[in-house]
């Protein structure tokens, strides 16, 4: 059963915890609220303003698990608090683990903080959970996905079109890589995980797939260096260097590009196009 006043007090104390800059907001002037402000936590957490000030008033409909996953994220909690939260909206907390989608703090904070380049955080199979927005002036929005398809090996053996935003010289590496890391899981995970069950389906719909996986790699890498098309810009070459949460198995990825090269001057570029344009889309929609 719902703890109406017991959420909508945790609610409020946490919000009033949380300075701007805690999530990545701009502070601004005339600032009167000790904390975040109703509407602020209500966009972080893609609800309407008047909908979580119900919820801080005692009031409102009974919140469904995926309102308070989202408030959970959204005011940055930790997995303790936010098992608290489940509770208190009268919930089960979800399982932990590798199945998790709730993101850490700190790899919030660290992920609030990175503006002026590319940056995104997976899931051990490549699903996108957060993207900035240069990130996706550079690959696309990842976050849209539904299904397999969130999964970018997935994408990779399945879609075509998804491909064009990547070196053709590469297409092979990618394929080993995404096939490698998927053992990986697999192995890691057991034949009842998800990951056993993407096995299955790209057993079934990519030849290519099959092929690759019959070759029964493990450990493949890309030696940091990415190289895109961009519809855009052209040709760019990036490092990526990824930020491991081991617990969540989540991963920060970071694109840089060697300051003085062309591939830098492209990426300031991109942060301009993606403002202008609305944040460009890869390939087709789902």
């Amino acid at each position: 059963m719902i703890d109406r006043a017991g959420l909508a007090e945790f609610l409020r104390r946490r919000r009033e915890s949380l300075q701007p800059e805690d999530v990545g907001l701009p502070r601004g002037q005339r600032r009167r609220t000790s904390g975040l402000r109703r509407e602020e936590v209500a966009a972080l957490c893609h609800l309407s303003t008047d909908y979580y000030s119900r919820l801080e008033r005692e009031r409102g409909p009974h919140p469904s698990e995926r309102l308070i996953a989202a408030i959970a994220q959204g005011l940055h909690l930790s997995r303790e608090e936010r098992d608290h939260l489940f509770r208190l909206a009268g919930h089960h907390p979800p399982t932990t683990g590798p199945s998790s989608e709730h993101i850490s703090p700190g790899m919030l904070r660290i992920f609030d903080r990175l503006t002026d380049t590319p940056a995104e955080i997976v899931t051990e199979l490549g699903e996108t959970l957060r993207q900035n927005p240069l990130g996706v002036a550079l690959t696309g929005d990842l976050t849209r996905y539904r299904g397999p398809a969130r999964s970018i090996g997935y994408r990779w053996f399945t879609d075509p079109a998804y491909r064009t935003r990547y070196h053709p010289d590469d297409h092979d590496l990618h394929a080993r890589v995404f096939a490698s890391g998927l053992r990986k899981v697999v192995t890691v995970r057991g034949p009842q995980s998800w990951a056993a069950h993407l096995q299955r389906l790209l057993l079934e719909r990519s030849e290519e797939f099959r092929t690759v996986w019959s070759d029964h790699e493990i450990g493949v890498g890309y030696q940091h260096v990415k190289r895109f098309e961009h519809p855009a810009v052209g040709s760019l070459e990036v490092l990526c260097q990824a930020l491991l949460d081991p617990e969540q198995s989540h991963s920060l990825l970071v694109y840089t590009a060697v300051p003085g090269s062309e591939s830098y001057d492209k990426l300031q570029l991109l942060s301009v196009i993606g403002q202008l344009s609305g944040q460009p889309e890869p390939g087709r929609t789902r």
